[in-house]
């Protein structure tokens, strides 16, 4: 059996392109490697917060592992 934990980010305007705003984040990668270290592994995620032009404001990452 599989258990599941999510883990919320947020995406934040960066500034300007020739497509419009850019929002980015960093933390991403410092939360993936710790859950990996933990016995946790990364499989994806789920738009929790989307502004009306389309773009992801928070999104929650989703871990799993063996229980």
């Amino acid at each position: 059996m599989y258990v599941y934990e999510y883990e919320r980010i947020s995406s934040n305007l960066t500034g300007w392109g020739f497509s419009g705003d850019k929002y980015e984040t960093e933390e991403y990668k410092e939360i993936i490697n710790k859950r990996a270290a933990e016995g946790w592994r990364y499989v994806g995620f789920i738009p929790a917060l989307q502004r009306g032009t389309g773009h992801i404001q928070a999104m929650d990452l989703v871990f799993e592992r063996e229980q």
